[in-house]
């Protein structure tokens, strides 16, 4: 059995620890959180598992294989670190940190003890993004041209205080943070890190100390070019969507988290593609997962978490140094409004 720990029972928390204890070789032995009233309910409901109130003392009192931590993300580099310490596996939810020299080390430092370390950029395990990188590479549209990620949301839909951790960027607040970071880590999974991020702009909607919506465009010394925008102030939509354009030059792809359009210049029997527009569903490409909380892909990327610790051969899909190249081209975003952006 792998023991596992989980730090942090919020939203994310409990949907962690519902799929991770669907698991038949995994045992949860022990959660932290700094809420009492959390924590009642976890020993009243659940057997034989461990309440924490500080992360330390989880440490020094159980003899663990993972963690899975869900904490604000100001806490993930000192819980990664400690759990370094222990020689302990990390499953970290995004973003893994909001500093670019404690992603260098995190990454550097895991890779250094060959521990097992893995962000929750969970569109890499949807089927749709996955099919599509596979088309992309198997080149059915040609040579990528241009691209287009966005992603919406109805997160913030009115003016606030500006004291929650939403309105501070240094919590993990703001669009491009909580949003827009699924948005361009599907970029660097599918198109590749950008060369060169230009043309960036913040904009505020409703919020007071950081950006509601941004918009930036990413050049490629191969001569691709695309553009992101990301809105969490659209209330048009009812849940965060994803929507990716990639046009290539034998032919195009739409997508978001539910389906693909595909359109074709000429017929491709080996794929069951026939010239012009082309359809396939969530249903025609997913691959089926023991348990089911809001995705398949929030089991798939658990289950791969646990997969990469027994198979130690296999790739991880979205490692600390994964996560560190979406921090860096978010920083680039920053650093290119901060010079380029402001009148």
């Amino acid at each position: 059995m792998i023991n596992i720990g989980i730090i942090g029972l919020g939203r994310m928390g409990i949907t962690h620890y519902s799929i991770i204890n669907s698991h038949p070789n995994v045992k949860i032995k022990a959660v932290v959180d700094t809420s009492s009233l959390v924590l009642t309910l976890v020993k009243k409901y659940i057997d034989n598992i461990h309440t924490y109130t500080d992360y330390n003392e989880l440490f020094e009192k159980e003899s663990l294989d993972a963690v899975i931590i869900c904490t604000p993300p100001t806490l993930h580099y000192p819980i990664a670190r400690k759990a370094a310490e222990k020689g302990i596996h990390v499953f970290c939810e995004k973003p893994f940190t909001t500093k670019m020299t404690q992603a260098d080390e995190l990454a550097t430092l895991f890779e250094q003890k060959q521990l097992v370390n893995q962000v929750g950029y969970v569109n890499r395990s949807n089927d749709i993004f996955q099919s599509i990188k596979k088309y992309i590479k198997d080149g059915i549209i040609g040579d990528v041209v241009r691209f287009k990620s966005e992603m919406y949301s109805r997160t913030i839909t009115k003016s606030e205080g500006g004291n929650t951790w939403r309105d501070c960027r240094e919590k993990g607040g703001g669009a491009i943070f909580e949003m827009a970071s699924h948005a361009i880590d599907l970029v660097n999974y599918i198109i590749g890190k950008p060369d060169k991020v230009t043309g960036s702009s913040l904009t505020s909607i409703y919020s007071k100390n950081v950006e509601d919506a941004v918009n930036a465009t990413f050049l490629y010394k191969n001569g691709i070019s695309g553009t992101l925008y990301v809105n969490w102030s659209d209330e048009s939509y009812r849940k965060p969507t994803n929507k990716l354009e990639v046009l290539g030059s034998k032919g195009k792809i739409l997508a978001d988290q539910h389906e693909i359009k595909i359109f074709l210049k000429k017929e491709l029997p080996h794929y069951h593609l026939h010239e012009g527009w082309n359809i396939r569903y969530i249903t025609d490409v997913f691959k089926p997962v023991p348990f089911y909380v809001r995705g398949n892909e929030f089991t798939s990327q658990l289950y791969h978490f646990i997969e990469c610790m027994t198979n130690r051969d296999k790739i991880n899909l979205c490692s600390f140094r994964d996560a560190r190249d979406t921090l860096e081209v978010i920083e680039e975003i920053f650093t290119d409004y901060e010079q380029n952006g402001k009148f």
